[in-house]
């Protein structure tokens, strides 16, 4: 598997992925193995790679196995749930920090193709993308939705992210989660794995 940014070039294989894996394209039972929530249009991917260099991918091949996105707050600051939490990082504690728009960022969505799940993918890909993050950041914050189990669990228990607190938004109960990107950069220098 190679891990690396996106490119335009990646931008319809991304696109075919997030569509296959999204909440409104698969049933009740298939849930349970995790979806994403939010469907990007071709010019958000675009901004967000061109603008952030913000979207990782584990590849087999030529075929993109999963992606990983992450920017700054500014350009997640577009959609109403995340004007939600840029609004509350004041009251926000992590690390030692009050959070803000500048020592923090937003991680997510990950999706991994189904063939690709529990091999290990997600914490390489998570790790490769916290370190380019790292770079500019080294808070990182996401969030998941109480009913993604399966994401809640990957992140917590493989990845090691701490839950911050739970929030309420449009209806929903999600979890907020925070990772400092400084222990994926000390991992890879003492190879220890993610």
């Amino acid at each position: 598997m190679n891990y690396r940014n996106a490119t335009i070039a990646d931008i319809p294989q991304i696109e075919e992925l997030q569509k296959r894996y999204h909440v409104s394209s698969i049933s009740e039972d298939e849930k349970k193995n995790g979806f994403v929530t939010t469907l990007f249009t071709a010019e958000q991917l675009r901004e967000l790679i061109e603008t952030e260099d913000g979207i990782s991918l584990a590849c087999q091949g030529d075929a993109i196995a999963a992606y990983a996105m992450a920017g700054s707050w500014q350009f997640w600051s577009k959609w109403p749930l995340f004007q939600h939490m840029i609004a509350d990082l004041p009251n926000t504690e992590y690390l030692g920090q009050t959070l803000n728009m500048e020592n923090s960022y937003q991680y997510g969505p990950v999706c991994i193709d189904m063939a690709y799940r529990g091999k290990g993918v997600l914490e390489n890909l998570f790790a490769y993308s916290a370190r380019q993050m790292n770079r500019r950041y080294r808070i990182l914050i996401t969030f998941i939705n109480h009913i993604n189990t399966r994401s809640f669990a990957a992140h917590t228990r493989k990845i090691g992210m701490d839950v911050i607190k739970s929030f309420v938004f449009n209806g929903n109960n999600y979890y907020e989660l925070g990772y400092d990107t400084s222990r994926a950069v000390a991992d890879k220098a003492t190879g220890n794995p993610s």
